[in-house]
């Protein structure tokens, strides 16, 4: 059985309100990799084409993890960065 890895994964969306709706597909569906999530409103009093911030602990497979990677950056728009641990 491959090794469980420990990772973090900062995304910022330029425009919250365009982005949030194909992440939170993607959240939702590899739900059970994520084991904590963070989401930061940078501008609070923002209406409208907003920027946000989410970032995500997650744990699994490393190939797993990868592909969460891959399919968050497949998001138009979107600045992604992976750490692992």
């Amino acid at each position: 059985m491959p090794k469980k890895k420990l990772a973090t994964i900062s995304i910022l969306l330029p425009d919250r309100q365009k982005q949030a709706d194909k992440l939170q597909k993607i959240f939702t569906r590899e739900g059970h990799l994520i084991t904590a999530r963070l989401g930061i409103n940078v501008q609070p009093v923002c209406i409208a084409h907003c920027t946000g911030l989410i970032n995500l602990v997650v744990e699994g497979e490393a190939s797993k993890i990868k592909l969460l990677e891959q399919e968050i950056k497949s998001v138009s728009g979107v600045v992604v960065k992976l750490v692992k641990f």
